[in-house]
């Protein structure tokens, strides 16, 4: 599991709910700069969108926000 960085609380989404939605996400996309932005559910199964970046020799959580936007959920 991921280090889950301060940033990553500034919307508000509780640590269990970004976990949920790491461990349970259903996509992923590279939106660059280093950061990946995984698509999954909150434990209510909303979308929410995380985003993660390659640092402290692992992944770290540094996003995370609900609802996830339309511009990170394919069609």
């Amino acid at each position: 599991m991921p280090l889950i960085l301060g940033s990553a609380h500034r919307h508000g989404v509780p640590e269990e709910d970004v976990r949920h939605a790491v461990e349970h996400h259903v996509d992923s996309l590279d939106v660059g700069e280093g950061m990946t932005m995984v698509i999954g559910p909150d434990r209510t199964a909303a979308l929410i969108e995380v985003g993660v970046v390659a640092m402290y020799g692992g992944w770290c959580v540094v996003h995370a926000m609900r609802p996830a936007r339309t511009k990170f959920l394919r069609r």
